[in-house]
């Protein structure tokens, strides 16, 4: 009886999955007759959304990717061929070298280098006691579920310079911390995901910071607007609904000790049970490096493990200030606001990471022998079980980057962004922003490049309506665009970040979207009904996030189920 319900869920899946991508193409066909651009396809969509619906129906992530970057190359190249009339078979080919050349490209490589070598400093911080050590430090903080749900979402506050370096510490640090206390991985993936981009992207010093007061200088200077990037960050800070919400939604989710939908079962299964990954589980690691536990002849201590980490920090920051070609004072905020633009806008940010990992694995690597006294033969095979726990995580991000590359191809970006360029409502205009970016964003997977392509082309409409001034429509917006941008990126499954956060915390990939998803839409719903919406009205910021915050404590308090806990 069991496989048979098995076999009826799997056909709803799929069955669910396919009225979804019909739907959403007719939409797309619809909205696409009623603006005419020249360059803009509805088909572009076809990609993005095979893949997210295919990966939802069949739980197989890496094979969703690779349909959907085939189907995105093919109409791609009929669409040149035709505009060309150059053979489909040469441009077929032109397409898959020029994406392949753009996924292998610098940037790309830094990332892949920087999860490598911080996988394989994890894996030998485990080895030689470090992480225990820590874990034993972390221990009179953390003696329940609930208590150490809370040092696992102040360790990702703490750590808001980078949303990659953010993910790959806290996830990896307290999973064997939050497995003793039996806590879901599906949980542990969403504090660290939740804990990412809402916080690197309000961090007023961070490599998302420099990135994001690059793009508002530049709308900036082309519209007219009399206000520094920085102003404008400041500005839009009150409006930033998505990612205030989020962050006070992890808060009163841990500390209420409730949970509502899969997450919910997710987390009674792994209390009652102590399974912290489902049955059908896959994680993004490898099985060996997810069991991964100290050698029993290492002489445990903290310093194996936060040594290594400060010297990944300090290395980051020393090399940030190297790129960033500064001559000021090194305390000087307004040096470094120009150094992080410098860095973002010369994208340097993830190199800056590579290095650091690459300093951090060495002295990982000092401190094991010296410290720890294990031998470098224990050593050199933990390096090797972090390199091989990094392949599966690195292969699907690759996949990951194709899709974003056949997007790009598409224009399928420019096209949601034109769905909404007729709407002129003073109003709704920002939700409608917000919900636009988070499209985008989900369906490409890249929230940096959803606020490339919105920023330049939103704006201006706002302050158009705004009667061109730098008025309160144009403010909303720019938090509008940022937020929708970062909710979006937060639950697709797509998501370089949400990838990683699954890799840290060594969960199944399409289990940490799937539990991860009703919170992520909660906050957006509140994000626009508590936000967006009576913020165009003039309705100040500060009262609709305490308005939130309530209906947030409700939420958990009427709505959610306790999780038996003993912290």
């Amino acid at each position: 009886m069991k496989g048979t319900g098995d076999d009826l869920n799997s056909r709803l899946k799929v069955l669910i999955a396919i009225a979804i991508f019909v739907l959403v193409c007719l939409f797309a066909i619809v909205r696409a007759s009623q603006f005419s651009r020249v360059g803009f396809f509805w088909y572009s969509i076809v990609p993005p959304l095979l893949a997210i619906t295919m990966s939802i129906a069949t739980g197989r992530l890496l094979m969703s990717l690779g349909v959907a970057i085939a189907v995105g190359i093919i109409l791609s190249s009929v669409q040149q061929s035709i505009d060309s009339e150059v053979s489909w078979f040469l441009v077929l080919g032109s397409t898959s070298w020029s994406i392949s050349k753009s996924v292998i490209g610098s940037f790309n490589l830094s990332v892949i280098i920087f999860i490598v070598l911080i996988l394989a400093m994890v894996s030998v911080m485990i080895v030689s006691g470090g992480m225990q050590g820590v874990i034993n430090w972390l221990s009179q903080f953390a003696r329940g579920a609930r208590s150490t749900q809370l040092v696992t979402v102040l360790m990702g506050m703490v750590i808001f310079i980078d949303d990659y370096a953010n993910t790959m510490i806290v996830g990896s640090a307290m999973r064997p911390m939050t497995d003793g206390k039996k806590i879901s991985r599906e949980k542990l993936a969403f504090l660290v995901d939740a804990t990412t981009a809402p916080i690197a992207g309000l961090a007023i010093v961070s490599t998302w910071i420099g990135y994001e007061i690059f793009l508002f200088s530049s709308v900036a200077e082309s519209i007219g607007i009399d206000k520094d990037g920085y102003s404008m960050f400041f500005d839009a800070l009150g409006y930033r609904f998505y990612c205030l919400m989020m962050v006070i939604f992890v808060f009163v989710n841990v500390i209420s000790g409730r949970d509502f939908g899969e997450m919910l079962k997710a987390e009674r299964r792994s209390h009652s049970t102590g399974a912290v990954l489902a049955v059908d589980a896959t994680p993004m690691t490898s099985g060996v490096f997810s069991t991964l536990t100290y050698s029993s002849a290492a002489r445990i201590s903290p310093f194996s493990a936060t040594i290594p980490i400060v010297a990944l920090f300090i290395t980051m920051v020393t090399a940030f200030w190297f790129y960033g070609s500064s001559s000021g004072s090194f305390w000087s905020w307004s040096v470094w606001r120009e150094i992080l633009s410098r860095v973002a806008e010369e994208e340097n940010n993830v190199r800056v990471l590579a290095i650091g990992s690459g300093v951090g694995l060495f002295t990982a690597i000092i401190l094991a022998i010296s410290v720890s006294r294990i031998s470098f033969g224990q050593t050199f095979q933990a390096i090797l079980l972090g390199l091989n726990g990094s392949l599966l995580p690195s292969l699907i991000l690759v996949f990951a980057w194709g899709l974003k590359e056949v997007c790009d191809i598409l224009r399928t970006g420019d096209f949601l962004g034109a769905m909404v360029s007729n709407v002129m409502s003073l109003v709704w205009f920002p939700a409608i922003i917000f919900v636009v970016a988070a499209l985008t964003s989900f369906a490409t997977g890249t929230s940096w490049g959803t606020m490339a392509i919105l920023i330049p082309t939103a704006v201006p409409v706002a302050f158009s309506l705004d009667g061109d001034t730098y008025g309160l429509t144009t403010v909303i917006c720019l938090g509008a665009v940022l937020d929708g941008s970062i909710f979006g990126d937060h639950c697709s499954p797509i998501s370089d970040t949400t990838i990683m956060s699954s890799i840290s915390s060594s969960c199944d990939h399409i289990h940490h979207v799937r539990t991860q998803l009703p919170y992520s839409l909660t906050v957006a719903g509140l994000a626009i009904a508590c936000g967006y919406l009576p913020a165009a009205f003039g309705f100040p910021s500060w009262g609709l996030i305490t308005c939130a915050t309530g209906i947030i404590v409700l939420i958990f308090l009427l709505l959610a189920k306790s999780v038996v806990d003993s912290g």
